[in-house]
């Protein structure tokens, strides 16, 4: 796979007002996080239904109830995600509580309102919103949880270091991948992604392991999820789960038959198209850090 100047440059743009975007939500406080990914949020989720209303004919005849509804069910989820107690909440009124408030109303009203007003459902239907539900709307409530795990003002930057060792190996293995398969790549990783390769594959893997051991190093403090151990090990969970995470969404982008998800992104198509790897890997990297970090 050769290395193309225009397609290089245009996807590192792209990168670095990504890296920008995910470093200001991130950085700036709690609230700002959950606005930048209440947005990925929606955009997953209606690049989603697109996709399957491609796939499956019958899920494009949907309600607005269920189009709509599931979408803001799966933000609830999210939501209810974030740990009580963190740094942002006003009194008693936090994420926590809005998203178990709100997950219970929409627990009742949906099925309710679908049944009223198609006065049919479609099971099959029904389980593709709830996959929706856990590939998207659990796995970023996962990532929000990490951004609020240690409650206290005192951990706050252990928070922000807990989200950003995710993104940044994400980042890393999927730069690097791209380079060294461009470059070196001779060996196709599957055929359902004919242009990813096992020597970029590898290659990511090994850098961000590196790139994240090396920051691990230099950031650590003493404090356990900080040690060089833990950034190597979230770094290569998040490389490796994030390679099939891509591979999954390129083989429901071929069942759609598109090339892309959306075209939010120059370079990289939509939301679905950047967020596949971290949709995959933080419930697995979530794992990790709460029964061994």
């Amino acid at each position: 796979m050769a290395l193309q100047a225009v397609t290089f440059r245009t996807r590192a743009l792209t990168s670095l007002v990504f890296v920008a975007v995910m470093l200001a939500g991130l950085l700036w406080n709690i609230w700002s996080f959950f606005i930048l990914f209440s947005i990925i949020h929606f955009g997953c989720w209606y690049e989603y239904q697109k996709l399957l209303a491609r796939i499956d004919a019958s899920y494009s005849e949907i309600s607005a109830f269920q189009k709509y509804g599931v979408m803001i069910a799966g933000w609830c989820i999210m939501m209810y995600c974030a740990r009580p107690g963190y740094v942002g909440d006003v009194g008693n009124v936090g994420l926590h509580n809005a998203g178990l408030y709100g997950g219970l109303l929409f627990l009742f009203i949906l099925p309710v309102a679908e049944i009223l007003y198609t006065r049919k459902t479609y099971l099959r239907n029904m389980g593709y919103s709830a996959l929706g539900l856990i590939y998207i709307s659990l796995s970023l409530g996962m990532l929000l949880n990490l951004r609020t795990f240690y409650p206290g003002p005192t951990l706050e930057a252990v928070n922000k270091l807990l989200v950003l060792a995710i993104i940044l190996s994400l980042w890393v293995n999927d730069t690097m991948a791209y380079l060294v398969g461009s470059l070196i790549g001779r060996t196709p990783l599957s055929a359902i992604s004919p242009k990813k390769t096992w020597e970029g594959t590898i290659g990511g893997i090994v850098f961000a392991v590196i790139t994240m051991g090396a920051v691990g190093f230099y950031l650590n403090s003493g404090f356990e999820m900080q040690t060089v151990t833990n950034w190597v090990i979230v770094a290569a969970i998040a490389a490796i789960a994030g390679t099939v995470g891509d591979l999954l969404q390129s083989k429901l982008k071929r069942l759609a038959d598109v090339k892309d998800s959306g075209h939010i992104m120059p370079g990289h198509g939509g939301f679905l198209d950047r967020f596949d790897s971290l949709l995959f890997a933080t419930p697995f990297i979530w794992l990790y850090i709460v029964m061994f970090a």
